[in-house]
């Protein structure tokens, strides 16, 4: 989607502090962080958010999963602990509509969160 900040950031078009990538995912440095570590983690093809996900989709999902715990691993967060959340829709809080992961540690969260 030509409007899109993470189909763009996904193409090139828009530069960013990359981490990650290979052909269907993409991890980089949010650029607003809401912690120590904060890396979103994305699919590079555009679905809006994990309520259109379908089964043909298996496959990048558990990859996205995998690369938020590579992510964590390589940013030295998994002993400490971290969280991986995916807001889905605006009540929830997401902003950019197209499915990403926030990968957040280096600092305690509290429980329920928001």
């Amino acid at each position: 989607m030509d409007d899109c900040v993470f189909c763009q950031i996904a193409s090139g078009a828009i530069p960013a502090k990359v981490l990650y990538e290979d052909d269907q995912v993409m991890a980089f440095h949010d650029m607003n962080p809401q912690a120590r570590v904060h890396v979103l983690v994305i699919p590079k093809r555009h679905m809006a958010s994990l309520a259109e996900a379908q089964d043909s989709d298996t496959a990048v999902l558990g990859q996205v999963m995998l690369v938020c715990a590579k992510m964590a691993q390589e940013c030295g967060i998994v002993e400490s602990g971290y969280r991986v959340v995916a807001n889905t829709g605006r009540s929830a809080g997401q902003s950019v509509f197209h499915l990403h992961l926030h990968v957040l540690g280096g600092r305690s969260f509290d429980w329920p969160p928001g």
